[in-house]
């Protein structure tokens, strides 16, 4: 009515709402996400975890993004929409974790002798629960050594540390007993043999 074509302004219009939800998805995204997370609570603030490829302790958690601070103080910014994506594995979620570690001992060893080295080690361990006995056993029989296994429980706080003595206070306590912990090595035999040239004429 008013003599103006239309047409091209509702295109023009149509165009740039799309061009706007476009821009406008991912916040929305990440603020659905976000809702999501503060609604099911899968971490908290303070807790360690691992999402969307970055692993720290949470230290802020808004509509639109995590914030985590790594170990070694480093602050990282996840986008929510990515974590709640993502698989999302919570080291803080229960009181307690279980140490795993894998002792390798040499074929010559006695290997009741070693087991009993490790089981004085855990038994000397204050932070190492009583509730779940340790466990020490042989895991495989490898290519260069006997592998034992070894599995206690600890405080989910104390896990890093409990397993850094553990580890240490193993090879210390081997080292007295001389119990080796062998690394790969390559035996070659080599078998005498004469050269023959051969005559090219042939």
């Amino acid at each position: 009515r008013l003599g103006v074509d239309t047409t091209s302004l509702i295109a023009l219009l149509g165009a740039a709402g799309i061009a706007v939800g476009l821009a406008l998805k991912d916040s929305l995204g990440n603020f659905a996400a976000g809702i999501m997370l503060i609604v099911s609570r899968p971490f908290r603030t303070g807790d360690y975890v691992e999402v969307a490829g970055s692993a720290g302790s949470v230290e802020k958690i808004s509509l639109f993004t995590t914030t985590l601070l790594t170990p070694d103080n480093r602050e990282i910014t996840v986008p929510n929409g990515a974590i709640y994506a993502d698989t999302i594995t919570n080291w803080s979620a229960r009181d307690t974790r279980r140490i795993d570690l894998v002792i390798g001992i040499s074929y010559e060893d006695n290997l009741a002798t070693a087991k009993q080295v490790i089981e004085s080690v855990l038994a000397r361990e204050e932070r190492v629960l009583e509730d779940n006995p340790p466990l020490v056993g042989v895991l495989e029989l490898a290519d260069n050594s006997v592998n034992l296994t070894v599995r206690v429980w600890t405080k989910a706080g104390d896990y890093f540390a409990t397993k850094l003595a553990l580890t240490e206070n193993i090879k210390l306590a081997f080292d007295e007993a001389d119990i080796t912990i062998p690394y790969p090595q390559i035996q070659v035999h080599t078998k005498n043999s004469q050269l023959v040239k051969s005559d090219p004429s042939r």
